[in-house]
């Protein structure tokens, strides 16, 4: 069973964009997609500049697949595995994220 960490009411995200969050210690960027009422979560740490900005990323979609880009090199993350589109043996870390009587909760474990 997971841990439900509670972060913030639905209407505290920017819709169509990204918000960091400081979870237990950890940089975590969270997007919001209005249109689907869709959250997801992943690191904010960019691999590749090495500092945590991909709550500033842009956002969108990949073939269907929603994705965050760097707002540095531009790399491509998937928001659904943490995947990097433009260089596979690079992932980031992505975590359980729901709405949940209008609140945004999200689980750490794995």
């Amino acid at each position: 069973m997971s841990n439900w960490i509670d972060i913030c009411a639905v209407t505290d995200l920017q819709a169509d964009s990204g918000v960091c969050a400081l979870v237990e210690g950890k940089q975590i960027a969270i997007f919001y997609f209005a249109k689907d009422n869709a959250v997801y979560a992943i690191d904010n740490y960019d691999p590749f500049g090495k500092v945590h900005v991909l709550s500033r990323g842009l956002i969108g979609d990949i073939k269907g697949e929603p994705m965050v880009s760097s707002p540095l090199y531009k790399q491509h993350f998937s928001l659904k595995t943490g995947q990097c589109f433009d260089d596979e043996s690079v992932k980031n870390t992505v975590y359980a994220i729901r709405i949940e009587n209008k609140r945004v909760e999200i689980s750490l474990e794995g």
